[in-house]
């Protein structure tokens, strides 16, 4: 089997949940403590081995572009002023041996849509999709995600969904798995559907932002159309997948956080915050002593 090399981000959304901070600046740009989160994302994927960064980006996204691009004079300023510790982290955030792909989702039509816009640089090959919305932060020495799930891939030959359980309330808010036993690290998906009322949910399963896919799902999303909200949603073409292969859910190894709602992303900074060598004792002396 091909090994995994490439990575999707869909970075196209609009944001609206952070209005007016993403008015101008990409909400993947928000940062966390001193990284913004796409940052987080392209590092994962890099800790994964894949090497070929494909982003889906829209309108006003030109910020992502510039962050992995190179950045001559803030390097030049950074030599001429000694500060090279500085000068090293601005040129390593991408290694010179990976690629960065850059598609424009042209109109907004959900995230199946996104995905299938990489399948002109996906082609045939396997390749993991990752939303930046979801940090995923794992203890020091643990494989990152992505890593867990192409490992999973690549021993079972199967598309992998990372999982989690949610409060039934939030079911409207994901796309929802049954599952059955697989191994001792997997489940096989029974059905997928995508948001249901948490009345209907048939699990509290979710399916949160990281996927390991058969590219054979790019054929499955073009033949499912429109789904919930008007949108080409990944979900439905998962479960015309599922129909044709075994797809598997993956409860990982970490914690997500949910950026794309405040609390998620204050959650974030707080924790990562605590760990950052930087800034941790003091900042956990400012949380301790607070009034």
């Amino acid at each position: 089997m091909t090994r995994v090399r490439k990575a999707v981000f869909p970075v196209a959304g609009m944001g609206t949940r952070f209005l007016p901070a993403t008015k101008a600046s990409p909400k993947e740009m928000m940062p966390v403590v001193d990284k913004p989160l796409i940052q987080y994302a392209v590092e994962e994927a890099l800790e994964a081995g894949l090497t070929e960064l494909v982003f889906i980006t829209g309108r006003s996204k030109r910020a992502i572009e510039d962050h992995f691009d190179k950045a001559y004079e803030l390097e030049a300023e950074l030599l001429a002023r000694g500060k090279t510790a500085l000068l090293e982290l601005v040129k390593n955030i991408v290694p010179s041996h990976v690629n960065c792909i850059y598609i424009r989702q042209m109109e907004p039509l959900g995230l199946g849509h996104a995905v299938l816009c990489a399948e002109p640089v996906v082609g045939q090959e396997p390749f993991a999709v990752l939303l930046a919305d979801d940090l995923m932060d794992v203890d020091k020495g643990t494989p990152s995600v992505t890593h867990q799930m192409v490992k999973v891939f690549e021993h079972e030959h199967a598309s992998v969904l990372a999982v989690q359980e949610v409060p039934r309330e939030d079911t409207k808010s994901y796309g929802i798995v049954s599952s059955t036993p697989w191994n001792n690290c997997s489940e096989r998906v029974n059905a997928i559907v995508e948001k249901p009322d948490p009345k209907d949910a048939p699990t509290n399963l979710a399916v949160v932002g990281r996927y390991v896919l058969n590219s054979q799902i790019f054929e499955h999303i073009r033949k499912t159309g429109k789904g919930a909200g008007g949108e080409i949603q990944l979900t439905d073409g998962i479960a015309s997948l599922l129909k044709d292969q075994p797809v598997l859910a993956y409860r990982f190894n970490g914690t997500r956080f949910d950026c794309g709602s405040k609390i998620g992303y204050l959650k974030a900074t707080v924790e990562l915050g605590l760990k950052h060598p930087e800034v941790s004792a003091e900042f956990s002396n400012y949380l301790n002593n607070r009034k």
